[in-house]
């Protein structure tokens, strides 16, 4: 026993200073300007990024987004998939040290007469109680480090899978919850108008029937009235839809005090992007770290490749008793021992070994094109983001103002044809194009939204 734990003591040794054939990693320069286009002017200090916590401002929203998070499936699965490669990274750092196991066993032969030394047939026994481990790799040349260093990366990128999950999934709730607002404010805009055109259809009816007003006017009117009546039934059944997603998404039933009762004008509390935030901020993507973690792994498996070229060195050793009976093998001068190292260097593989290799050499340049890529991407999102903020300040103006001109002619419209200086008609036409205004002015309300938590999700959950 003292003879293996001297071995072990030694093997340890030699593989703290065995080298490692994997080549020096370098990151790879982002394929993208230095700075994002239509970037803000407003000046802020980096590190004031909010948390997604900080970020929402409606706390029905936060605490939603916290039953998302500990409910919906697909985190979940991200998370699992996080269990199962730290399992296999420990599967395989188990090969850096030796299966030590205990053996005990027995033999028995029986000799016919004609085999046996004595010329009597018999039967011989042998007992052994062992400990050991066989075919176990030195590692000089770090192939089995190579692979233990490519399944350390490998987990590693699970982990940034889990956390771009969660910022998909944010963003996802938010977004889910947002248009289920829009739409309510929708429906309840479309209700409004129904009745105020019930209202009007009425009246112009009365009037019909008494021969103030023409059959024209009157079908008019019934035409605002029904396109009315088809808005509402669509908005309620676009609600009702908006609710099931947002279950899905949460992953569970969606409590009442939950849901968005109104429009919320201001969704977010994020500041605006901080002037001279650099493109760089991209790499620290959990997206994008998960592609820079699969380039390290396939950096890592060329090491092993190129081990592969080397001698294979293995050994098997064991010490313990052996005796031809079972009280023998506590008794003095039974001890034994067994030492088997073997070398193994491949002389002719036919080009196999080349070929694995440049397959490794081929699949790092694989993935350094996968990593700029999704700096690309990122970046393109980023960019739209910051396209569609730098007008969306605008068009929320002239639409909030196109509204207010649009119901002020409304009024206008009315009073004259009430004085009778206007047709039906001129009434009618401001009625559409103020119905129109408001609900041009929700969807933008909505996209301001939108673009806020597009902004959160695109630049990996902030830019700090």
């Amino acid at each position: 026993m003292t003879r293996l734990r001297t071995l072990v003591v030694a093997m340890a040794a030699t593989l703290a200073g065995a080298c490692s054939l994997i080549p020096a990693y370098e990151r790879p320069a982002a394929p993208v300007p230095a700075a994002f286009p239509d970037a803000p002017a407003t000046a802020a200090s980096v590190s004031e990024a909010p948390a997604w916590r900080d970020y929402f401002a409606d706390a029905r929203l936060r605490e939603l987004v916290e039953l998302a998070l500990a409910n919906n499936r697909d985190l979940r699965i991200a998370a699992l998939n996080i269990e199962r490669a730290r399992a296999q990274y420990g599967i395989q750092r188990a090969d850096l040290f030796p299966s030590i196991t205990a053996n005990g066993g027995q033999t028995a032969q029986r000799l016919p007469a004609d085999l046996s030394r004595s010329g009597e047939a018999g039967t011989t026994r042998q007992y052994s109680a062992t400990v050991g481990f066989s075919a176990y790799e030195l590692d000089f040349f770090g192939r089995i480090r190579s692979l233990n260093k490519q399944a350390l990366e490998q987990y590693l990128g699970t982990e940034e899978a889990r956390r771009s999950a969660q910022i998909s999934l944010v963003a996802e709730v938010a977004n889910a919850w947002l248009r289920l607002a829009a739409d309510r404010e929708r429906q309840a805009l479309a209700n409004n108008t129904l009745a105020t055109r019930q209202k009007s259809y009425e009246l112009t009816k009365r009037s019909f029937d008494v021969g103030a007003t023409s059959a024209l006017d009157l079908r008019q009117a019934q035409t605002l009235l029904e396109g009315a009546r088809a808005d509402a039934a669509r908005y309620a059944s676009l609600v009702t839809q908006g609710r099931n997603a947002l279950a899905l998404v949460v992953g569970a039933e969606v409590p009442t005090e939950l849901q968005p009762q109104g429009f919320a004008e201001a969704i977010t509390a994020v500041a605006e992007l901080p002037a001279g935030v650099p493109s760089e901020v991209l790499t620290r993507r959990p997206d994008i770290l998960q592609s820079e973690r699969q380039l390290r792994a396939a950096n890592a498996s060329i090491g092993a490749a190129r081990a592969a070229f080397f001698p294979r060195i293995t050994l098997t050793a064991a010490a313990g008793t052996a005796s031809s009976t079972l009280d023998g093998l506590f008794e003095a001068g039974s001890g034994t021992w067994s030492f088997v190292p073997q070398i193994s260097l491949p002389i002719f593989e036919a080009g196999r070994l080349s070929a694995n290799l440049e397959a490794t050499k081929v699949q790092r340049e694989i993935a350094v094109a996968q990593y700029e890529k999704a700096i690309q991407s990122a970046f393109r999102e980023v960019a739209d983001a910051l396209a569609d903020r730098a007008t969306l300040a605008e068009q929320l103006d002239a639409r909030r103002r196109l509204v207010e001109a649009s119901e002020a002619s409304f009024k206008l419209s009315e009073a004259r044809y009430k004085a009778g200086i206007d047709s039906y008609f001129g009434l009618l036409d401001a009625q559409r194009s103020l119905y129109a205004a408001e609900l041009d002015l929700i969807a933008v309300r909505q996209a301001d939204g939108a673009n806020r938590i597009a902004l959160y999700k695109s630049l990996g959950g902030g830019w700090q």
